[in-house]
């Protein structure tokens, strides 16, 4: 059953959705819009923001928001959740999220469609309204009282949660006591996504990533003590033809002291606007070909002693196999390490015996402006 637009019977919690919003940043990993994870702002952009590889937030201040705010925005999700549910009632759905549903919201006022806060809402009540991702950049730098009390009423409020999430930085995580972050993870932030990117010192100076290698393994291991579940992202060429055998084999040595859940790869791309990519077009740093890449794969992937996930869950991932289709798979969950270590070699020297020319070089991408 689908109520037309003559039909006023839910023209009010249409009204009212339509004029709630609520703050979201524009940022998150890809695992969680593949849970179409609903995305809260509790900071803004990035209290950092001067690694040499990363536009995302330049030209853009750092924002610390105030609880109070946090809490409404995370009530307003609530109350649009809410209406979602009384228009599912009042059309025959029982309080099911489907496409019928949307299309009776849709038909009382189409430019719900633009609302970025209701399309958001609706897709995560569409898939179970499981996951939430808390964003910008650093999560972890609010107080820990804020944020405890930001994680309890997130709790209460949105009871069909099961996994919450965010992005914080290793230097600010070794800053952290460890009974703090206990407390974090007990009052509802379950999984931290940290932007490792290399675990050597020199590359991490070049690229004023603001951390040293140990203290990203302090605070790696500080969050697996605390018990998050604890991905760390890495990125193949970053240190060029000029350092990338330290690059991986230091990238190795930092994630074997960690031992985090998920390693997720992540190929640089020199990114227009960033002085990284001013030191690319000027000839100081050389990007690899597709065979180095998967070269500088290959050693850091052979000195990894974990018990990890490692994940290529990117498009940037875009080596070719002996069919012409992906090298790696790209879903989230990637290949469990130790037992696939030997399956992740054996893809890499069939990459490598791939005709380099088959690969998509990564110039390719900087040629078209791909970020």
């Amino acid at each position: 059953m689908i109520i037309t637009a003559g039909n006023n019977s839910f023209r009010e919690s249409v009204d009212k959705i339509s004029k709630m919003s609520f703050a979201m940043g524009v940022y998150r990993p890809p695992s969680e819009g593949g849970s179409a994870s609903l995305l809260l702002r509790i900071t803004e952009n990035c209290p950092w923001n001067k690694c040499a590889f990363c536009e995302m937030y330049k030209g853009q201040p750092f924002g610390y928001r105030k609880v109070e705010d946090i809490k409404a925005d995370i009530d307003t999700v609530k109350t649009i959740s809410n209406e979602i549910k009384t228009v599912s009632q009042k059309t025959g759905k029982d309080g099911r999220i489907n496409r019928d549903v949307l299309r009776s919201l849709l038909s009382v006022d189409p430019f719900l469609n633009e609302n970025y806060c209701f399309v958001t809402v609706f897709n995560w009540l569409y898939s179970g309204g499981k996951t939430a991702f808390l964003q910008d950049a650093d999560s972890m730098i609010m107080r820990p009282h804020e944020f405890i009390e930001v994680l309890k009423h997130l709790r209460e409020t949105l009871k069909t949660l099961t996994r919450v999430t965010s992005y914080t930085r290793s230097k600010t995580l070794s800053q952290r006591k460890l009974e703090d972050l206990k407390a974090i993870r007990e009052a509802g932030l379950d999984r931290l996504h940290v932007g490792l990117e290399t675990g050597d010192d020199e590359l991490l100076k070049v690229i004023h990533k603001g951390v040293t290698g140990s203290e990203q393994i302090e605070g790696g291991k500080k969050a697996m003590a605390a018990g998050f579940q604890l991905s760390e992202y890495w990125m193949p060429d970053l240190g060029g033809r000029e350092r990338w055998r330290q690059h991986a084999e230091n990238t190795s040595r930092v994630l074997n002291a960690i031992n985090p859940h998920y390693i997720r790869s992540r190929p640089f791309v020199p990114r227009r606007g960033t002085p990284i990519f001013d030191d690319y077009e000027q000839g100081r740093l050389h990007v690899s070909s597709p065979h180095e890449r998967l070269e500088e794969l290959r050693v850091m992937i052979e000195g990894l002693n974990v018990t990890s996930r490692v994940c290529f869950d990117h498009n940037m991932n875009s080596w070719t196999n002996s069919r012409g289709g992906l090298l790696f798979h790209q879903d989230y969950e990637g290949y469990k390490f130790p037992e696939e270590k030997p399956l992740v070699l054996e893809l890499i020297r069939e990459g490598l015996s791939v005709d380099e020319s088959q690969h998509i070089d990564i110039k390719e991408f900087i040629a078209m402006g791909s970020l």
